[in-house]
């Protein structure tokens, strides 16, 4: 007789809370991981924010901007009125006044149409590139190349860019030289910020790594202390990556409509927007790689589970995984080499992240190899096409009797008959049958 099943035993209630616990702790680190890794990445890394201020210098409601802000900044500082009038005939000078006023605009054009010019453009690269390492030495409390604090400020220094664009407009070189040293420079940090900044910068470097550690350590205690229920718990946490990335894109946004409205000058919004947006590029990749690496796991927790389209998808893998691997390993080989062509991830575009996502996969096609061989132990390829085929019904068949010699029936007959099991009738006739 076969034994009865024995079910898995319940965890216990204060169990259940201490995994929700642990799940819900790593999910609220994650979003600061991110926030953090975001910071380290696009803010203090300079090849990062090179190719951050390529893209803004390239966008046109950028490029308007800049020279919104640059001939603003020349009509601010330099009587231009006054430059023209020394360059009028005698008879023409009352309207360089007028004739000043009238070519703000079309300067503003034009200064728009050189820095579409490669040479424009890098004239602010250069000073937005020295402006950057000049701050993240400050920030690093570094000392030397030539860099120094001064009185505390970190500046980004447009001036060489904005006497370039007077002189495309036709101003005497006299008359820029009279531009001050203060025109175009925009002030990033100052001397009380400095201490402040510094504390933030050395917490960021070191809570970008060590948080991302203490997320993956606490997703794994939970599954680890969810015994029986670990599968789902898996999926509990892969869906909460989900819920962290969609939180991430979201703060994104609703942060980036608060830096406008509540930073940008009247004129400048849809600059400031698109800034904000390649500024934070790097935040909405690292939500968009948390939503697909949860919705991975999730996804696989599923796959595992009881359901049943689970079983059935594994059912029909069964034949492949129990007696073909090399086609499998062919496949997730073919699939492993998409992804990493793909680079749509950081991780997927640094050397751990490609070894890390390798043995993921390979641990996964393992477990579930021997998933498969328990459950589907005798699958054929002939069954990954369709169900399994049913075995024609049989009529139950009746134990063969035991063959006897005549005397030996005869003897069970009276065996039977003295014990009154059958009559005197029943005894004769059956005796004749035999005789």
């Amino acid at each position: 007789m076969a034994a009865a099943p024995t079910t898995a035993p319940k965890l216990s209630r204060k169990r259940r809370i201490l995994v929700w616990v642990l799940v819900v702790l790593a999910s609220l680190l994650a979003v600061v991981a991110i926030l953090t890794t975001w910071v380290k990445r696009q803010m203090l890394d300079n090849t990062a924010w090179n190719k951050a201020t390529t893209q803004v210098i390239q966008d046109p409601k950028v490029q308007s901007a800049i020279a919104t802000y640059a001939v603003n900044q020349v009509y601010q500082n330099i009587n231009v009125a006054q430059a023209l009038q020394q360059r009028l005939p005698p008879n023409l000078a009352p309207l360089a006044a007028p004739v000043a006023g009238a070519l703000q605009a079309p300067a503003t054009q034009g200064v728009k149409l050189l820095l579409q010019r490669p040479r424009f453009q890098q004239l602010f690269i250069n000073a937005s590139t020295i402006a950057h390492e000049k701050l993240v030495n400050v920030l690093e409390n570094k000392t030397g190349s030539g860099i120094s604090t001064g009185n505390g400020e970190v500046t980004l220094n447009l001036h060489e860019f904005i006497v370039s664009v007077g002189s495309q407009l036709g101003l005497p070189s006299d008359a820029l030289a009279k531009l001050p040293s203060s025109a175009g420079t925009v002030t990033l940090m100052r001397s009380d910020q400095l201490s402040t900044a510094q504390t933030g910068v050395q917490a960021i470097r070191t809570l970008s790594v060590w948080l991302l550690v203490a997320v993956f350590v606490l997703y794994g205690l939970a599954i680890y202390l969810a015994h029986d229920s670990r599968r789902a718990t898996l999926r509990n946490a892969g869906l909460a990556l989900v819920v962290v990335g969609l939180l991430v894109l979201v703060v994104q946004r609703l942060l980036g409509n608060y830096v406008v409205s509540a930073l940008a000058s009247p004129g400048y919004e849809p600059a400031t927007h698109r800034m904000w947006l390649i500024g934070t590029a790097i935040l909405r990749q690292l939500g968009q790689a948390t939503v697909l690496y949860g919705a991975i796991a999730a996804l696989g927790a599923i796959f595992a589970g009881p359901t049943h389209p689970a079983v059935w998808l594994r059912q029909r893998l069964a034949p492949y995984l129990n007696d073909q691997q090399g086609i499998v390993w062919a496949v997730v080989g073919f699939v492993y080499l998409l992804l990493i062509l793909w680079g749509g991830t950081h991780a997927l575009r640094t050397w751990w992240g490609i070894l890390l996502l390798g043995g993921l996969i390979a641990a996964g096609v393992v477990a579930l190899r021997r998933e498969t061989l328990k459950e589907f132990p005798s699958a054929t390829p002939a069954m990954a096409g369709g169900p399994p085929p049913e075995e024609p019904p049989t009529e139950p068949t009746q134990p063969a009797a035991e063959q006897r010699s005549p005397a030996e029936e005869i003897a069970r007959l009276q065996e039977l008959h003295d014990s009154g099991a059958i009559t005197d009738d029943e005894f004769e006739r059956a005796k004749n049958a035999l005789a």
